[in-house]
């Protein structure tokens, strides 16, 4: 999948983005090269292949250092939210932004 200098201008400016030339030349090699280096992983046959549990797998049995779920701080929401302009059941209420 290779880009086009329309394709950067056309997400510019769906990003609101002003780009000179020279930018839209270099974000177009910038993409193309990381969309080849996609398909290029894409090329490589993976069947067989385990998923790995964790990146440092491949160096042999890891046992990850996990530490107990368990709350270590008390609850301060009603301290937290006395500042607030609004608040209904524990929750922050602010103005709505999308219509």
């Amino acid at each position: 999948m290779a880009l086009t200098s329309n394709d950067i201008a056309r997400v510019a400016n769906l990003a609101r983005l002003e780009l000179r030339p020279d930018e839209t030349e270099r974000t177009l090699s910038q993409l193309n090269g990381f969309f080849a280096l996609v398909a290029q992983m894409e090329a490589v046959n993976t069947d067989g292949v385990e998923p790995l549990a964790h990146p440092a797998a491949v160096l042999g049995d890891v046992a990850l250092r996990l530490r107990e779920d368990v709350a270590s701080e008390p609850n301060q929401r009603d301290i937290s939210q006395r500042s607030a302009p609004a608040v209904e059941r524990g929750l922050f209420l602010v103005p709505k932004v999308i219509e």
